[in-house]
């Protein structure tokens, strides 16, 4: 058997081991899988008012949480147009502001967040109040977090990931590979709890990337049919894995990878099949990225 037949082989055995024990744990049972960049912190979604230090309750959280969603702020910092004029900041011209309410009982100067009405004889009252995040403001430099800390790169796999060559953008509190202009979002690399979490997600939108007819021109229509979105997601998540072992981040799947699995796996619960047919694509998938990489990239996981 030639050096390149063993090669092949050594990568198919990582892969078949991967695949294997991801079914073991997701047969075991796993947790409810979160986002392994932070949702609080450093980068917090947790909207707060940078003049009273005060977080947002009640309607006004999940105001604000969805309007960061929406227009990917990478913090959860809010004020009115005058409280960021106070702290030397200016919004920036054009900024759309996002509206927050509060209530607040006649003869009363204090607001409540909540609209209780605990005294049904006293008038209630609202006032809204248009506030901006601090993505939208100039001249405003957040304090960093005292028990924050940064990830460190590993030069290897940024090595690896650049030699692929894929039009990689960072910012906002999504990740994702978009079709039409064939580019990968991802958040800020400080945003993420570890280095390993950063480029195991930045591996998953990879693979995505890989879907295209110029790379593995993957039709997944006829196999998965109206699962074929939930299909794409267990190939992404088991390319990750697979990529993750090829670059010796992990010697074993991560937990939230099964935890990802599992959850399109219920999707696709019908099919038993699934995660085998979804593994070979994933497997087609990082081999055309460690060959895209090239031979030039040493790892110390499985020889590319």
């Amino acid at each position: 058997m030639s050096t390149s037949d063993n090669t092949a082989t050594d990568k198919r055995d990582v892969y078949a081991r991967v695949t294997a024990q991801i079914i073991n744990a997701i047969e075991q049972g796993v947790g409810t899988w979160r986002m392994p960049w932070h949702t609080s912190g450093r980068y917090a979604f947790s909207p707060i008012n940078v003049a009273s230090k005060k977080p947002y309750r009640g309607i006004n959280t999940v105001c604000l949480w969805a309007a960061a969603q929406a227009q990917g702020y990478e913090r959860g910092e809010w004020a009115t147009y005058q409280q960021w004029q106070d702290k030397g900041a200016q919004v920036r011209k054009g900024e759309k502001a996002t509206l927050v309410v509060f209530w607040k009982f006649a003869n009363d100067s204090s607001e409540s967040q909540e609209g209780e009405t605990s005294h049904s004889s006293r008038l209630l009252f609202t006032r809204g109040y248009s506030v901006f995040n601090a993505a939208q403001v100039d001249g405003y430099t957040p304090k960093a977090d005292a028990d924050a800390t940064m990830p460190e790169r590993i030069a290897h796999a940024e090595a690896f990931f650049q030699a692929i060559g894929a039009d990689l953008q960072h910012g906002g509190n999504q990740a994702f590979y978009a079709p039409a202009t064939d580019h990968i979002q991802m958040p800020p690399f400080g945003a993420f709890a570890d280095n390993v979490s950063y480029y195991s997600t930045l591996a998953h939108e990879h693979t995505h990337r890989t879907a295209t007819a110029a790379r593995c021109d993957r039709q997944l229509g006829k196999r998965f049919g109206d699962n074929a979105y939930a299909a794409e997601e267990l190939i992404a998540e088991l390319g990750a894995a697979f990529t993750c072992a090829h670059l010796g981040l992990s010697t074993e799947p991560r937990e939230d990878h099964a935890q990802y699995l599992a959850s399109w796996l219920r999707v696709l619960k019908a099919d038993s099949k699934a995660i085998f047919t979804a593994a070979s694509k994933a497997q087609h998938a990082t081999d055309w990225m460690i060959a895209r990489a090239g031979e030039s990239v040493r790892t110390t996981g499985v020889a590319a």
